[in-house]
């Protein structure tokens, strides 16, 4: 099959959430169809991110590059037609009409557009074109939960970005033959009355890559992740500010790791002799071996944390809150552990740093159960079946 995936990033390197996914759904559809991948990017893709793609895209690799500019007007433009931010941001007039070309001269059987911000490109092309959207998780829950906990002057922006994403994601629907999402409490939250016919595709996590390491840990907590994305912002100022230093009145020698690509203003503020802001690094996994105990306390924000899959297949012992379990659907207690507000949260944490050896039988649970729930192949054999 001639197929053609759109995607809102470059696959690689793979220091965000989409770009995960999309990695490794190329990987696993490139052995079976012939991939044609056209990527826009508002960052420099170097020869070494291509090398890392390029084998996977027999049919071709396009990217088409974002400027400033041409974000902030093609931001401008979304505003006055009344679509959300978050899809004029990615629109660009040119890329429109190097899709069209490349869709008339590759011919494609079927279309993966990955995100909602993507779905714009293949208006004109409903219904002749075969097409399955992968939502991935739902954007307007997150802005509408994000303007729950803006400043005020805030949060009338957030408010209704949310609301023209949350009807954008609903007219979307009628554009593609199949959906998919990653996990059912996000498909609950599309407000469309066929939405029991988005499949869940989940992701899935290389238990080879992320394995444990017998090495002596440095910092008794880590949370990672994209450190620009405000759900990850506002999980990390909530861990520093609030549970940490629960954390640090029993034990007071406690400290903090927080690892990720791009940290805003607010996490580098975070930065203090008890919290350490690395930014990205080459191998995440040193993070995850440098630490006792991941947390990962998410107040905001959709989807499914790759960090806790991650942290689970190196058998860190994980605590996290509800918000983030309700899509990983672990089981609290045996698999990790789950708890809200600050206190229970440093509760949870001190009880693994006071007794070591149930911490080591809950990393190992983990493992065990991200090994038997989360396996890349399974997933994209699951979306692959849409494409038929």
């Amino acid at each position: 099959m001639k197929l053609l995936v759109l995607l809102s990033r470059f696959p690689y390197p793979l220091d965000k959430g989409d770009k995960l996914r999309a990695y490794h759904q190329l990987r696993h559809l490139a052995r079976h169809h012939e991939v044609c991948l056209f990527a826009l990017s508002d960052e420099l893709v170097t020869a070494a991110d291509r090398a890392a793609v390029e084998p996977l895209c027999a049919g071709g690799l396009h990217v088409h590059s974002l400027s400033r500019p041409g974000i902030a007007l093609n931001m401008t433009r979304a505003l006055a037609q009344g679509l959300p931010l978050q899809v004029g941001y990615f629109y660009d007039r040119t890329a429109q009409g190097h899709l069209d070309a490349l869709i008339r001269q590759f011919r494609p059987d079927h279309v993966y557009c990955q995100l909602i911000r993507m779905a714009h490109y293949l208006r004109a092309h409903v219904p002749q074109l075969p097409m399955t959207i992968d939502y991935m998780d739902v954007f307007s829950k997150g802005m509408l939960r994000r303007a729950e906990n803006a400043p005020l002057w805030q949060r009338p922006l957030w408010l209704r970005e949310g609301r023209r994403l949350r009807s954008y994601e609903a007219r979307a629907f009628d554009w593609f033959r199949h959906h998919t999402i990653i996990s059912d409490q996000d498909r609950q939250l599309i407000e469309h009355p066929h939405r029991a016919q988005i499949q869940v595709v989940l992701n899935g996590i290389d238990t080879q890559f992320f394995q444990p390491r017998a090495t002596a840990p440095t910092y008794e907590l880590l949370f990672c992740g994209n450190m620009s994305y405000h759900p990850n912002v506002d999980a990390a100022v909530f861990l520093a500010e609030e549970i940490l230093p629960l954390v640090r009145q029993l034990h007071p020698e406690a400290r903090l790791l927080i690892a990720g690509t791009t940290p805003s203003a607010r996490v580098l503020a975070l930065a203090s002799a008890a919290v350490t802001v690395s930014g990205r690094l080459p191998d995440i996994r040193d993070a995850y071996a440098a630490t006792q105990v991941f947390v990962a306390p998410m107040r905001v924000g959709t989807g499914l944390q790759n960090k806790l899959l991650e942290a689970m297949a190196m058998e860190r012992p994980c605590v996290t809150t509800p918000l983030a379990n309700n899509a990983l659907r672990g089981r609290p207690g045996q698999d990790l552990l789950v708890g809200e507000s600050a206190p229970e949260l440093a509760a949870l944490i001190i009880g693994l740093l006071n007794d070591p050896a149930a911490a080591a039988t809950l990393g190992q649970q983990g493992r065990r159960f991200v090994q038997e729930h989360y396996d890349w192949e399974a997933a994209t054999n699951k979306l692959e079946a849409l494409f038929q």
